[in-house]
């Protein structure tokens, strides 16, 4: 296996596809590498050889940020945001979105918020739930004077007078 800027380069796998295992390089990205260099994208990392490998892994290294100190600027980056207050920052440091996605249905065990998957999340009324009829209330002149409860069959049984409660 050739060794890149750390990280071991599969043999098998074409070059254009091996150089992705590096932290900070991509496609589009190992494409340019292998153009500047004038390299076939379709060799397998196995026959290029010493001599392609060390190309490969000098112009890497000169030209770009990759792998520990990639992560490290990144990390310095996050750092100076939230040593700033700025509101990106204070995102970073309560672990929520930072792009102004929106977090009433995702990220909701970020926030606390587990739900099982039960049910849709949609809150019931407890009447909904138990599948009964909520009472009916009478009022006159904003005091309620009958309360009637609802049995299975829906007929008007149970009446209770209150008095002006």
């Amino acid at each position: 296996m050739a060794r890149i800027a750390g990280v071991n380069i599969p043999d098998e796998k074409r070059i254009e596809i091996a150089l992705t295992y590096i932290h900070g390089i991509g496609h589009p990205r190992s494409k340019k590498i292998l153009a500047d260099l004038g390299m076939n994208p379709d060799a397998r990392t196995k026959t290029l050889g010493e001599n392609g490998i060390s190309k490969l892994k000098d112009y890497i290294e000169k030209n770009f940020t990759i792998e520990g100190e990639l992560k490290h600027q990144r990390q310095m980056n996050i750092r100076r945001l939230k040593d700033i207050g700025c509101y990106r920052g204070s995102r970073h440091a309560k672990g929520l979105p930072v792009r102004g996605q929106k977090t009433k249905t995702n990220t909701r065990t970020v926030r606390g918020n587990v739900r099982k998957t039960m049910g849709s999340g949609k809150k019931r009324n407890l009447y909904e739930l138990i599948g009964a009829r909520p009472p009916l209330l009478k009022l006159r002149r904003g005091k309620i004077y009958e309360l009637i409860f609802h049995n299975d069959r829906g007929n008007e049984e149970n009446r209770r007078k209150e008095g002006k409660a």
